[in-house]
């Protein structure tokens, strides 16, 4: 009878892991480092090491284990086939049945975004839902999409990448995938400072943000306060991650979305900027979505990893 699953969440700094019982309750949680040299060679190794030194440890036996889930950077396909993982110097290969062969456990793999939104659906916001879409506010703008409890994947592990939909024609900064106008330039961290920079720029008016090398939440903390221009800025923000949403929401239709990263700590206040644009620009049939704040964190992904052996 299996009693244990292993989540594995790869960072670029650290690789996270967490031991769990099959109710889903984790036991531990630890770190190792990501060693990227030599194309990331030893990022796999050491994390069999460690796996199988805590199995050793617990003094628990093979048949016990119901496998090991892993989320990866990069394009991991439902075969567990990674394309590519730029950070970790990672190429195409088998991710699943590489680390299969070296911890001697079933191995399932997939996108470090989309594991972490199978995560939120099954022990944080999302809980109790089956179709979701988890949204991460952070430098760029991430997706998760979870369509009837599963992971949508795509093809090429592609799924989910919703901070790449064109939102904006004539934008003249190139996005970091080298397109212009996409989603993250605008509902990103990076992207409402550059919303505030342009209203500064196009405005006279007195700022508390004026002469100041602003982050994204001095300017939900200025709003807040009640600076105009701050609450200008807020509003654009709003509605271009409103719009974002719609967009995606008329294509899979969630029962819920779920907002994470750093963005999403200004919490309610963040609904009541992107609601208006959303309820103007998404389909009817899809308006009844709710709204929600992240819970697990960081822990996200190890739960999500942990679930796909677990089911």
């Amino acid at each position: 009878m299996k009693k244990y699953a292993f989540g594995v969440d790869i960072g670029g700094t650290t690789v996270k892991m967490g031991l769990f019982n099959m109710n889903g309750e984790v036991l531990e949680v630890w770190e190792i480092p990501t060693v990227t040299e030599d194309k990331g060679s030893r990022i796999l190794p050491d994390i069999a090491k460690s796996i199988r030194g805590k199995i050793t440890e617990k003094n628990l036996s093979d048949d016990e284990i119901a496998g090991v889930g892993i989320g990866a950077p990069g394009a991991v396909d439902g075969e567990g086939v990674v394309h590519q993982a730029v950070n970790l110097g990672w190429t195409r290969f088998n991710l699943k049945e590489e680390l299969h062969s070296m911890v001697k456990l079933p191995v399932k793999a997939g996108n470090d975004a989309n594991v972490a939104a199978l995560g939120e659906a099954w022990r944080g916001g999302g809980k109790g839902h089956d179709n979701m879409l988890l949204v991460t506010l952070g430098t760029g703008v991430g997706g998760g999409i979870i369509n009837e409890g599963k992971i949508l994947s795509g093809s090429t592990g592609s799924g989910g990448e919703i901070g790449h939909i064109h939102l904006v024609d004539g934008e003249p900064d190139e996005c970091g995938c080298g397109n212009h106008g996409c989603f993250e330039q605008y509902a990103s961290a990076t992207g409402a400072v550059r919303i505030g920079r342009r209203v500064l720029a196009a405005s006279q008016k007195e700022s508390v943000l004026r002469g100041k090398d602003f982050s994204c939440k001095d300017i939900f903390d200025a709003a807040k306060a009640g600076d105009a221009l701050a609450v200008e800025i807020a509003k654009q923000y709003g509605e271009y991650l409103g719009k974002g949403l719609a967009i995606v929401a008329s294509v899979i239709n969630p029962e819920i979305i779920v907002l994470g990263g750093g963005v999403s700590r200004c919490g309610d206040m963040l609904f009541d900027l992107l609601k208006p644009s959303f309820e103007k620009y998404v389909f009817s049939g899809c308006r009844d979505a709710k709204f929600a704040l992240a819970k697990l964190g960081n822990d996200a992904g190890i739960y999500g990893a942990a679930k796909m052996v677990i089911e």
